[in-house]
């Protein structure tokens, strides 16, 4: 149990972990994990506002992991995605609070996409 500890500390979620251990698959770290995302034209699809929001939850999700932008305090919580606009100003952007869920959804499949 002392070496799975120790291994998330190696900037890697639960999930690339189990997958690591159970399947004998590589594991990628969450910094990889946002690197891959960023090299597919995934952000193109969204508003320039838009796209700055989804980039500074990616980078959230490769300091800290995923749970930490799936809950919408983030957008009061974290420094860079609060100076980017209000909760409601950010939801406009993407067409609404169920459009934002859906866009934060699509990033996360993203996220966990295998790499090309």
């Amino acid at each position: 149990m002392e070496d799975l500890r120790e291994e998330i500390k190696k900037d890697l979620d639960i999930f690339d972990l189990i997958c690591h251990i159970a399947w004998d698959k590589p594991a990628l770290t969450r910094s990889e994990r946002a690197s891959n995302v960023k090299k597919r034209d995934y952000f193109s699809q969204y508003g320039e506002q838009a796209q700055k929001v989804l980039r500074a939850l990616l980078d959230k999700y490769a300091d800290v992991g995923i749970e930490h932008i799936e809950e919408l305090g983030v957008l009061k919580a974290d420094e860079l995605i609060r100076d980017l606009g209000t909760p409601l100003e950010i939801f406009k952007w993407f067409g609404g609070k169920d459009k934002y869920l859906t866009a934060l959804k699509n990033l996360e499949t993203e996220i966990y996409q295998m790499a090309a």
